[in-house]
């Protein structure tokens, strides 16, 4: 009987939520699958059982066909691949594998514990793992390993916006999964604890649906290390690059080449290097670029920010940014940092003087770090590095709009949500009040368009009618908690100076409301 209650208050609330947005179709992607250990290329992976896991949905289970029941992953098993096909114990074939609940994935002398649905294929005598993640923990992993030390709020704000749009908005060329964990598309870590998950976790939620938009339309954006001083437009990189669903060729009006200011603050990041005639032979040929028996390298061609984008190896003209990913494929990617670079014939090979590392298109992390340091906010940061374009919610293209409100900051999508105000501003104040605690900092209150929305946003049940996580406060939209009289209630339940998430749970015409923590990666 409980737990046919607890159904009918979720289902009695997304109603409530959905009827105030009409409905699904503002819905955006929930979801991406994410290839896994992408450059390891296994043979053979062993799942089993994550020790010590425990609550609803944690036992792993496995099916072995689509069709087929979910089983518990009761022991070890090894999986292997053979051809386009799954060999498991016992020498049974299967074409691939589904695996949920919390499973300890072991290959190449790595493990990890997975608690998202996984599927694993076979390509060509390789295996492929495939996660299910929600797009909020795959933006907050990406920050996490992509960003470094020198990272302030707002850059890596401005850089969970890049990573969520560069996701979302370009198709990446893989058959198998949406995105790979490399730097392909992003980095993305697995295993261990990052030093930069806390940051990146308050980026991610802050920006929470967030992603890059032009003239009306999703726009795509790229990051880069170190532009150098200058970023570099997007066809100059990738001639063939182009905005989804426009022309092939199509330039990118907010991906101008700039001079960047910020990023040699503090002198230019320089770079020199040599590598051997043999050595650059192998890696060319080995990338499909050039047959052996050339002996001269030249810059044939040099874009609008003066990097190299056609070479002329002997008679073969090439991609100067294939070029960089043959030799970082071959060599290791120290070797060839950008390719901004001049080059010269050396006794027996060739040396090259370049500025910058990465491709230099789109945001510099090491400008937008600088920008941070000096007090700029994600907005300034944004503007500097994709000219002319916003950000917007990712569903609808709507900007989120700042309520004017005294003492606090109410973010909103929805018209006319300021009439709400008075009731906010009593019910925070009331709620400093009661616990006699201040403020660290500025409240904000974020109210989402829909219940899905709120879900995807937050990683928090569909039931769920706010959290709180320090100065921050999501809610489902206010006019479905004013109609339920929880408006007030919600809000007074922050207590000035959250230092962990409140949680609360209550039982009001059959609606169940609540305040919970999101959910950890």
């Amino acid at each position: 009987m409980r737990r046919r209650l607890n159904v009918l208050m979720l289902i009695m609330f997304a109603t409530a939520a959905s009827g105030q947005t009409g409905g699904a179709a503002a819905h955006s992607q929930a979801t991406l699958r994410v290839g896994l250990w992408t450059l390891w290329h296994d043979k053979a992976v062993t799942v089993s059982a994550a020790p010590g896991a425990t609550g609803p949905g944690s036992t792993a289970m496995v099916r072995w066909c689509e069709e087929c029941a979910p089983v518990p992953l009761r022991e070890a098993t090894q999986i292997r691949a053979a051809d386009s096909r799954l060999v498991l114990p016992g020498d049974r074939r299967a074409a691939a594998a589904w695996i949920s609940g919390v499973a300890k994935l072991e290959a190449h002398g790595e493990s990890i514990t997975m608690q998202y649905p996984l599927r694993i294929s076979a390509r060509n005598g390789e295996l492929v793992l495939a996660v299910t993640l929600p797009v909020e923990s795959y933006v907050e992993r990406v920050v996490a390993s992509e960003s470094g030390a020198a990272d302030g709020p707002e850059s890596l704000k401005a850089l969970a916006i890049v990573v969520r749009s560069f996701a979302l908005h370009e198709r990446h060329g893989h058959a198998d999964y949406d995105v790979c964990d490399s730097t392909h598309c992003q980095l993305l870590h697995w295993g261990g604890t990052f030093d930069r998950h806390a940051a990146a976790h308050a980026a991610t939620l802050a920006t929470a649906g967030e992603s890059l938009w032009f003239n009306g339309q999703r726009a795509a954006a790229w990051f880069n290390q170190n532009c150098g001083g200058r970023t570099a437009t997007a066809e100059e990189v990738w001639p063939a690059a182009r905005a989804s669903g426009e022309a092939l060729r199509q330039p990118m009006p907010w991906l101008v080449s700039r001079a960047d200011p910020y990023c040699t603050a503090k002198g230019a990041r320089e770079w020199s290097t040599s590598v051997s005639l043999s050595d650059l032979t192998a890696a060319l040929a080995a990338a499909g670029l050039v047959r052996p028996g050339w002996t001269t390298l030249a810059v044939a061609r040099r874009g609008e920010s003066g990097r190299a984008v056609m070479l002329q190896a002997g008679s073969t003209s090439i991609s100067a940014e294939d070029f960089r990913l043959a030799v970082g494929r071959a060599m290791g990617w120290g070797k060839i940092l950008s390719t901004w670079f001049e080059v010269s014939r050396q006794g027996g090979g060739f040396v090259f003087h370049g500025r910058g590392s990465g491709h230099g298109v789109g945001l510099c992390q090491a400008g937008a770090a600088a920008m941070s340091a000096l007090g700029r906010d994600s907005a300034r940061i944004i503007e500097q590095y994709f000219p002319g374009a916003t950000v917007a919610d990712e569903a609808t293209g709507s900007a989120w709009q700042a309520l004017p409100a005294q003492g606090f900051a109410v973010e909103t999508l929805t018209p006319g949500d300021d009439v709400f105000l008075p009731q906010i501003g009593q019910a925070l104040g009331e709620a400093e009040s009661r616990s006699g605690l201040q403020p660290a900092g500025a409240i904000t209150v974020r109210a989402f368009r829909s219940t899905p929305a709120f879900r995807d946003a937050t990683l928090a049940p569909g039931w769920v009618a706010a959290f709180t996580e320090g100065n921050f406060i999501a809610t489902q939209p206010f006019s479905t908690l004013a109609s339920r009289k929880l408006l007030g209630p919600v809000l007074r339940w922050w207590t000035g100076r959250p230092r962990r998430a409140r949680r609360f749970g209550c039982v009001r015409d059959s609606l169940r409301c609540g305040m919970v923590r999101r959910r950890a990666i």
